[in-house]
Formats: C-alpha cells, structure tokens, sequence
C-alpha cells in the first residue's frame, strides 16, 4: 500500500494489527533497498518504508535538510501511521537518522536495528569530502558522483557477480533529484554525535556489519556494538557497506533471529 505523510512517500506490506517494523534507507537510495527484507518479515510484521525526503520519490523541495529534519519525517510517519512502539531499522544514514531518533525519543521504539552504520559525526576531513561531493554535482551533474559513490559502497564480491543489478541502481540513483542528493549530504555534514548516548540505549539492539564495508568497518561497528548494552553484533560474509541487498539471506537469517527474542 502506498501513501502520502507530509508529502513524503510512504509504503506498508503485512497487517497492520501485527507487531510494526519501520525501514529507513541509506544514500543516496530508496525504499527499495529493503525488498528482502520486507518479502521475509511481512508475513509476521506490519513493514513500513518511506523513501526519504529528497531521494527516491519523496520531494526534495529547496533541499536544505537537517538531520533533525529527517527525524522530524520520521517521527510523522510514526504519528500518522499510529504505529506502537516500532522496531526501528536503518542502514547506513538511515541508521544516522536513527540513533539520532532514539536520542530523541526512545520510548517510542521497542528495538532497534542498526546497519553498517556509525555514532560519530563527520570529521574535518569527512565533512571536506561531503562538500566536495556537492561541489562535484554542481559541476559535473549527478550522475558521475553517483557512480562512484554507489560503486564504492558495495562489496567486490556483489561488484563481481552481480554488475546488472548494480548498473540499474547507479542508473535509478542518477536520476533523483539533485537538490535532494546535496540536501542530504548537507544533513550528514551537520550531524550530531550520538556516541555518548549509546551507553543509555535500553532497548534491545541488533548490530549488523558487511565484512567487507570501507565505509563503516567491522571494527568500527563493533565497537560501536560494544557500548551499547546487551546488544548482538552480526558479521555478513561477502558484504560491504549495503549487506541487506548483498547477502539478504544472512541479513534476514541475523534479522529473523533478533525478532523472535523480542
């Protein structure tokens, strides 16, 4: 089922009256990063993905985003859906967006899934790249930059056996708008750092890390991992820095497992 919340585009599988799980997506890509996932859950859980405001389908409007901004999304389509106490699962930015909700608003979550992603914010040198990627698309246009992002993103084992799929995602990435892609950049520069809050995290947390991410590495997660208490910290073999579409099926299994604890 598809829908509108404050203009941003939201989409439901399952039944509601079932337990909810909301999926937020990582950059520069779309809900339908998680179509495994939800094909799995969807069954026992009530799946919501939107596609974040300026990517996917979702409006861009003058692109000057925050990352309180994409909590503020978040937390409308929690209230408008009337979703209780979702399990919360975020990938990558989406998983910035989601440590930065839990610091936020925690009691409105049961559990919390947090893929290859990370509590620090941007250093100097991370901010000076994000700048230069949007100068990159001022000048050169989207695509080139999206190229090379997406392409470092994923693994050499899903680069290798899967250059299709790979291509079609490059290709539906370039054709956002750009405002979006560069709002987002700008909401990732500005980010907070939620480390210091990961030590008050209480509620049950999943950890998931490709083995082959360059861009959060397994070190980095699970140390992450470590200051979060009771937390499961998940290694997926032949996966980099998007294991839920590069090994959906130990995703799923590790995603599986956590849910049945809760």
């Amino acid at each position: 089922m598809n829908l509108t919340v404050k203009d941003l585009a939201v989409f439901t599988n399952g039944n509601p009256n079932k337990k909810p799980i909301i999926f937020v997506h990582g950059f520069p890509l779309d809900h339908f990063m998680w179509d495994k996932q939800v094909e799995f859950l969807s069954d026992d859980f009530y799946c919501v993905r939107y596609d974040i405001r300026g990517l996917g389908v979702s409006p861009a409007g003058d692109g000057q985003f925050t990352m309180e901004s994409f909590v503020d999304d978040l937390e409308s389509v929690i209230d408008e859906l009337k979703l209780n106490k979702p399990v919360l699962c975020g990938l990558s930015m989406g998983g910035y967006i989601s440590l930065r909700a839990l610091e936020r608003m925690q009691d409105k979550f049961s559990a919390v899934i947090l893929c290859d992603t990370r509590s620090e914010s941007d250093n100097n040198e991370g901010k000076l790249k994000r700048a230069a990627g949007i100068k990159r698309i001022n000048t050169e246009g989207l695509a080139p930059f999206t190229k090379d992002f997406i392409t470092n993103c994923y693994g050499e084992h899903y680069k290798q056996n899967n250059k299709t799929d790979l291509e079609k995602r490059i290709i539906k990435s370039s054709q956002f708008d750009p405002a979006g892609v560069k709002g987002s950049l700008l909401a990732m520069l500005g980010r907070n750092d939620t480390s210091e809050f990961l030590g008050r995290i209480n509620i049950p947390a999943l950890i998931i890390c490709g083995e082959d991410d360059a861009l959060t590495s397994p070190a980095v997660m699970k140390s992450m991992a470590e200051k979060i208490n009771g937390s499961e910290f998940v290694i997926i073999k032949n996966s980099g820095h998007l294991s839920p579409i590069e090994n959906p099926e130990e995703v799923n299994k590790a995603i599986g497992d956590f849910l049945k604890k809760l």
